[in-house]
């Protein structure tokens, strides 16, 4: 079923203005952050996860609601972080669920279909019932690009002083080039803005989530590991870690976003259907 170097002491770097709202057509989603069931391997993590969504052509709703699912699981092939400082280690996957309306979100955890086949299937495979770490977004495109095999994830908190309105404003509305500037992300295929729309499970308290699209996991790598990209509005303690990839975001990340207590994974699509 369904922390970066900071501006200088005598500048404040500002949100970015916000540009006039655009009435496109709304796409909804639901992404999970899941932890694999600790009795499961790491290595058996994917599989399972992948047996668990084929349940789905058994539930006549999750095949007419939900148009795509994106599953990613964590790289660990250059130890549990892949390879790219700054990544979490404390995660083993994240799911992008495309819905049909923003109905489905509410529609699936009572469907009686999915009640009875997938939800008993949950435990064997993650570290508790989907629900209680799955998200509700609305999905806003910054750059558009052929789907690609490995994704890192912001999971992002806003900084303590930044308001929600304020917030949710800069990062639906605001000048799209500001989040796309830092060499970092030159080479990313696909950039997307999530807004968390509904309530959040307990201890997910996230308040948007980002996405940068690469090649290649060594592409991904090398985007955020010259230090000549490193961002200098970023947070305090994280001085030191200039190759860690939350110091290569672009500025308004240090501006709205608490990054130490923001979770970023660094992901391989292991499933995608259609």
């Amino acid at each position: 079923m369904p922390s970066p170097d900071t501006a200088s002491a005598t500048t404040t770097p500002q949100p970015p203005a916000p540009l006039p709202e655009e009435s496109t057509p709304a796409h909804w989603r639901m992404i999970y952050l899941a932890r694999r069931n600790p009795a499961l391997a790491a290595g058996d993590f994917a599989q399972a996860w992948r047996e668990h969504s084929a349940l789905g052509r058994q539930c006549r709703n999750v095949q007419d609601k939900v148009l795509g699912v994106t599953q990613c699981a964590r790289l660990r092939d250059h130890g549990e972080d892949g390879g790219l400082p700054g990544a979490s280690t404390d995660y083993d996957g994240v799911n992008l669920l495309q819905l049909r309306d923003l109905a489905v979100a509410t529609d699936l955890w009572n469907d009686p279909e999915t009640l009875a086949i997938m939800r008993p299937d949950e435990p064997r495979v993650f570290s508790t019932y989907v629900r209680d770490f799955t998200l509700v977004c609305r999905e806003q495109v910054l750059r558009d690009g052929p789907a690609s095999p490995v994704g890192v994830f912001g999971f992002l908190r806003r900084n303590p002083g930044v308001s929600k309105s304020a917030f949710d404003t800069a990062w639906n509305n605001g000048p799209q080039d500001a989040w796309l500037s830092a060499p970092a992300l030159d080479n990313a295929r696909r950039v997307v803005h999530n807004h968390v729309v509904q309530t959040p499970p307990e201890g997910y308290d996230y308040d948007a989530i980002a996405e940068w699209w690469f090649d290649s996991a060594n592409a991904a790598r090398a985007a955020f590991a010259d230090s000549r990209n490193g961002n200098a509005n970023g947070a305090p303690d994280m001085r030191s870690k200039v190759r860690d990839l939350r110091c290569q975001l672009p500025a308004p990340y240090s501006v709205l976003v608490d990054l130490t207590q923001s979770v970023f994974m660094f992901t391989q699509v292991t499933h995608q259907r259609p």
